[in-house]
């Protein structure tokens, strides 16, 4: 397993070996004892969670506030995504500020966006299909979300060839950086 730092130091790109041949390939997908290392710290994993999007949809940007705060370690095993991570703690010296990794089903790239960033993704393939660990349970009312094109934050997402992308009424409405809840 290699694991990379990003922009943002708490958000993580994990790599893991993958073993292919003729056949396929093999990988070991997770391992608690080379995350909490990687991590520095010990994770504790409460849900797993699925969901497949075609071209252009756009997830996010979605976080939960405390006592629910969620950490979630991504990956794509079908498709193409770009994953975007953005701090959300005031107290931050990165606040606003965000780290995107292209994962598909081919790289086998998880990102570890730990509790206190908000996280989103574009769909870049016909479809992908989006796999991801969270170390709460989802819980509505502690639910936050901020605006994906917002720019005070400036995302650069690859919306090659005019695509527009396909948000949820939530996403469409999810208020600016300035107006958005976030984390002290």
């Amino acid at each position: 397993m290699n694991i990379r730092p990003t922009s943002l130091p708490e958000v993580l790109i994990i790599e893991p070996k993958v073993f292919g041949d003729a056949r396929g390939f093999f990988m070991e997908s997770w391992n608690q004892q080379r995350f909490d290392e990687a991590v520095g710290h010990e994770v504790r994993f409460v849900q797993d969670n699925h969901s497949r999007s075609s071209r252009g949809v756009l997830r996010g940007l979605h976080f939960q506030l405390p006592p629910h705060a969620q950490g979630k370690l991504v990956r794509v095993t079908q498709g193409r995504v770009f994953d975007v991570a953005v701090d959300m703690r005031r107290s931050s010296p990165n606040f606003g500020k965000w780290e995107g990794v292209e994962l598909s089903g081919e790289n086998h790239r998880q990102l570890w966006i730990p509790p206190g960033f908000a996280h989103g993704f574009l769909v870049l393939s016909d479809s992908a299909d989006f796999l991801y660990k969270t170390t709460d349970y989802y819980a509505p009312q502690a639910e936050g979300c901020v605006r994906w094109d917002d720019p005070a934050i400036g995302i650069e997402w690859p919306l090659q060839d005019g695509l527009v992308p396909q948000l949820a009424g939530k996403d469409a409405a999810a208020p600016r950086l300035a107006d958005a809840a976030s984390f002290a």
